[in-house]
Order: structure tokens, then C-alpha cells, then sequence
């Protein structure tokens, strides 16, 4: 019996898992590994699709920073992070070749129409972050979940490098996050999911999955609807 699409899922994954420093192969690899086992030919269970919005993370901010040495402007700073994430972007395009949408999607308002299992999109313009992009995304694809891919277990209540005593929630409502994050948001913003994007999606009752994605066995967990260490917001 052919196995059925059970969802299509947003994953939005951080630039700085992609490119820490220098492009992470190793990390990519597994990464590839673990979506093969739910997309295409490979899935052994239920099969998903998956958008893939990729962000440009810690060089990104590198880039922006010294931008502002120079007195670059918030949109030429914004600018730059975009074509930062596009870069990233045809990595991830290229690492799944032969099951990818052929483009990477810059515009998150378009209706992507495949029968890919993986479609691949990047930062859109100046004055959104590719959370908000994939918010959009989810609005305009009728797509419910969203897994933020990021380098921290948990959203907590505040920054944990900061306060050893920083609390994590395994779970939480949207009107609790957003006091959390707050309202502000600006080119290199550091947020467990960037305010403008929450309160969207919380207006769009979005389910959020915060997973660190460098231990990607909780992302198959999650997609095994298995429990898993990280946080959901809904």
C-alpha cells in the first residue's frame, strides 16, 4: 500500500548549525540522513514533507556587525543577512538534489506547487527575519507546524548564558512566550523565535517545536510523535 503525506512540516533551521564558523559538512550530512528517513523512497513510516528555511546565523550577525563599524544603515544591514541565508540556502538546495524544488524560495507569500519532498527557502527582505519568513510560509502553504532547528535545548525565561538559574519550559502558551521575547526586533536579533514572527504565528495558532538541532535524534523523535527534549509552543 502507497504510503500516504501524513504532513508538511516548516523546519526552520538555523544558520549557525549550517555554518558555525565554516560550513558545518558533518552536521549537514546526518541532517540529511534524518529527513531521508521520512521523505521519498527511504521512508521506512509515515512520510512528510518539508519546507526548509534556512537562516544565516552567527556569520551573518559577523557580517551585520561590521557593517555597523562602518555606518551601515538597518536596511543595508538586513540586506546582508539575506544574501548570507540564500547562500546557506543553496547548500542545503544542492545537498538534496533530485528530491528538491529546483529554486530557492526568497518569497515566503508564494504558493510552492511540487511534488518534491523538500522545498528549500531563504530570507525574503529587509525588516523580517526568516522566522517571520517562515510564519509567512506556513500562512500562505496551510501549514500548522513549524520546528525551529537552534542551538539550545529549551526556550527558558531567560538567557541561560547568562542566569544559571534560568528556567526551561517544556511547554508553553504563546501569550507566555511573548512576554518572554518581547516586541522588538532588529537586523541579528538573537531570540529563541523573533516577536514579530510570534505574534503572528500565535494570531495563526501555529504549533512552534524549539529543538536543538544539534542532537537531531529529538527531531526524529518528534516527527516519530515520540516525547522528546525540547519545547513546544502552542
Amino acid at each position: 500500500m502507497a504510503k500516504n503525506i501524513k504532513e508538511t512540516i516548516i523546519i526552520s533551521l538555523g544558520g549557525s548549525l549550517v555554518a558555525p564558523n565554516e560550513i558545518d559538512i558533518g552536521f549537514l550530512k546526518t541532517f540529511k540522513y534524518s529527513l531521508s528517513r521520512y521523505t521519498g523512497s527511504r521512508s521506512a513510516g509515515q512520510k512528510y514533507r518539508f519546507f526548509i528555511l534556512v537562516g544565516g546565523g552567527k556569520v551573518a550577525r559577523n557580517y551585520q556587525k561590521a557593517l555597523l563599524e562602518f555606518g551601515a544603515k538597518s536596511q543595508d544591514r538586513d540586506w546582508m543577512g539575506i544574501n548570507i541565508t540564500r547562500l546557506n540556502a543553496e547548500v542545503i538546495k544542492q545537498m538534496f538534489a533530485g528530491n528538491c524544488f529546483p529554486k530557492v524560495v526568497t518569497d515566503p507569500n508564494v504558493k510552492v506547487k511540487t511534488t518534491k519532498d523538500i522545498i528549500v527557502g531563504a530570507g525574503w527582505k529587509p525588516g523580517w527575519s526568516t522566522d517571520y519568513d517562515a510564519v509567512l510560509m506556513a500562512k500562505n502553504n496551510n501549514i500548522k507546524t513549524i520546528i525551529n532547528l537552534t542551538n539550545v535545548d529549551y526556550v527558558y525565561d531567560k538567557n541561560p548564558n547568562e542566569f544559571p538559574d534560568a528556567k526551561p519550559f517544556k511547554e508553553i502558551d504563546w501569550k507566555s512566550f511573548l512576554r518572554i521575547v518581547g516586541d522588538k526586533w532588529s537586523p541579528g536579533l538573537s531570540m529563541p523565535f523573533d516577536p514579530k514572527a510570534s505574534k503572528l504565528a500565535a494570531s495563526l495558532k501555529l504549533k512552534v517545536a524549539m529543538i536543538n538541532g544539534k542532537n537531531l535524534e529529538r527531531l526524529e523523535d518528534f516527527l516519530n510523535n515520540k516525547p522528546f527534549i525540547g519545547t513546544v509552543i502552542n
